[in-house]
C-alpha cells in the first residue's frame, strides 16, 4: 500500500464522516482512527496468510485448479458482492462463459461505492464461489477461470 492509497482512505473517512476504517491489502493491515485531537493512523505490518484472510475456502478444488491450469480472481476489497448492475438485469457472467480481458465480472459494494471488478485475463468460468448480495473478505476467492490462449 502505498502513501496516495492511504491519503485516499484518509479523504474517504472525512468525506464520510467516518471515525474509523480498517483495510487489508496484500498482507498489510492499516488501520485509521479519529481521535478527540484528529486523525491518527497506525500501520500494522501484519503478513497475514491467505488461509487467515479467506473466510470461504475449499481446498479440494483449490488442488484440482491447481491441476487443471485454473486461475482464481480474488475479491480486492473488503464489501458486498453483486454478480448484476441492477437486481433486474442478467448476472455479468455466468459458469461456463468466456471472458475476456477487461471485460466486467462482478461489482464490489464498498462504502456506498460501487467497484467493478474487471478481468485481468481470457478464459472460461469454471465456478462462482460468491451468492449474489453476499458480503465479502479482501482476498476471498470470487471465481475460478480456465485461460484460453
Amino acid at each position: 500500500m502505498n502513501v496516495k492509497e492511504i491519503k485516499e482512505m484518509i479523504d474517504l473517512m472525512n468525506k464520510n464522516n467516518l471515525n474509523e476504517l480498517e483495510v487489508e491489502k496484500d498482507g498489510t493491515k492499516i488501520r485509521l482512527k479519529k481521535t478527540a485531537s484528529g486523525l491518527s493512523q497506525q500501520i500494522l505490518d501484519e503478513k497475514l496468510s491467505t488461509q487467515q484472510i479467506i473466510l470461504k475456502e475449499r481446498p479440494q478444488q483449490q488442488a484440482e485448479a491447481k491441476a487443471r491450469n485454473i486461475v482464481e480472481i480474488k475479491s480486492p476489497m473488503v464489501g458486498t458482492f453483486y454478480r448484476s448492475p441492477s437486481p433486474e438485469a442478467p448476472a455479468f457472467v455466468e459458469i461456463g462463459n468466456t471472458i475476456s480481458p477487461g471485460q466486467v465480472i462482478c461489482i464490489i459494494e464498498a462504502m456506498k461505492l460501487m467497484n467493478e471488478i474487471k478481468s485481468d485475463i481470457k478464459g472460461k468460468v469454471v465456478d462462482i464461489h460468491v451468492e449474489n448480495g453476499m458480503p465479502i473478505e479482501f482476498g476471498q476467492i470470487l471465481f475460478l477461470i480456465e485461460p484460453i490462449a
